[in-house]
């Protein structure tokens, strides 16, 4: 039997959350402390199985990637979430196995410290290169970044971070390009409103649970607060990224972002074909497309489907990379943008 992917990924979330909820109420409910038996040295050695090698393999699956380092990243990540899971009187026999989860996170911060000291040594020529390009800075930065740290995910986690607190505190005075071949995305729906809407049930939120939890669990209460600024400056920094980079049409390709969740260059001679057929556009999107689409509360299609001649590379949120065969785009001016680009379309046929 075959499962699609996306079902695999499904089961895999939800027995990860089983997992690590049911060790969690084993140890912190009255019901799961009474079904412990007198000697629960047996029942921790399975906890920490769950959470130091169960768990990492289910959230490899989920997120669908395979990988030795990340793998013994989660598990260390897994051996330290014991340690808050499991109360300490019962770990006192097994304080060796998670100080090795401790020490394996302390080796992986101080080479990661390693590549932040090299990144802010680099801050200037990166600055440089991006002052002297003419692309949109989501690209030249990007570009810039690559060229000296070409496959460290740490970094490029980190200058996404740095995108995102740049375009929400450092771009109001900004205005965006208005050049013929630049084309908006979210015009024609009400995204940057809803997206506002969201900010603002994010601000109620946050005032009401943290002044219901800072007597309860203050813990609780600060990690929430934190995750809700955090969500509140991704949201504004997305919103200034999206107005101030339009899709940009040059003469062999075409620069096309999503506020900060996507972005991606596709030359002209990576196109197969352009399709048009409103019957073709309405149908569901295959996970091999990638979506430039502005959504609100209707349903929306693409003006036109761009088809690859092999799968081309986007980068998404914190730097992530991923291949897609098919664009799917709308904007704001569909006629002119649909002339354009088969006009740059046939001039680079016309050239190979």
């Amino acid at each position: 039997m075959v499962f699609h992917k996306k079902t695999v990924s499904f089961v895999a979330l939800f027995l990860l959350l089983l997992v690590i909820s049911s060790n969690y109420m084993l140890y912190h409910s009255s019901f799961g402390l009474q079904s412990l038996p007198a000697d629960f040295n047996g029942v921790v050695v399975g906890s920490i199985l769950d959470l130091s090698l169960v768990a990492p393999l289910l959230f490899l699956a989920w997120q669908r990637k395979l990988s030795l380092k990340y793998f013994i990243v989660l598990m260390a990540t897994g051996l330290i979430a014991a340690r808050f899971i499991i109360p300490s009187e019962y770990l006192a026999s097994f304080q060796s196995v998670m100080w090795l989860g401790v020490g394996i996170e302390g080796l992986l911060i101080l080479f990661e410290l390693s590549l932040l000291f090299m990144l802010v040594k680099n801050v200037p020529p990166i600055l440089r290169r991006i002052k002297s390009s003419s692309l949109p800075l989501l690209f030249s930065f990007s570009r810039a970044v690559n060229e000296k740290f070409y496959k460290q995910p740490f970094i490029h986690v980190l200058c996404s971070e740095m995108l995102m607190f740049y375009y929400a505190f450092g771009t109001w005075k900004k205005q965006p390009s208005t050049k013929e071949n630049t084309f908006t995305l979210y015009k024609r729906s009400s995204f940057v409103t809803f997206q506002i809407m969201i900010i603002h049930a994010i601000v109620i939120e946050t005032l009401g649970l943290h002044w219901l939890l800072h007597n309860t669990s203050m813990t609780l209460s600060i990690v929430l607060l934190i995750l809700n600024i955090y969500s509140i400056i991704f949201f504004i920094g997305d919103i200034q990224a999206l107005r101030l980079n339009p899709l940009r049409v040059e003469e062999d390709r075409i620069y096309i972002s999503f506020g900060l969740a996507k972005r991606m260059e596709i030359s002209f001679k990576d196109i197969e074909e352009i399709i048009e057929d409103a019957h073709i556009l309405q149908q569901k999107v295959p996970n091999t497309t990638i979506e430039f689409i502005a959504r609100d509360f209707e349903t929306v299609h693409p003006d036109l489907l761009l088809t690859l001649k092999s799968p081309v590379e986007a980068t998404l949120f914190m730097g992530i990379k991923k291949k897609y065969q098919q664009v799917a785009i709308r904007v704001d001016d569909p006629h002119a943008f649909k002339k354009i680009v088969k006009e740059r379309l046939e001039k680079n046929k016309q050239n190979m």
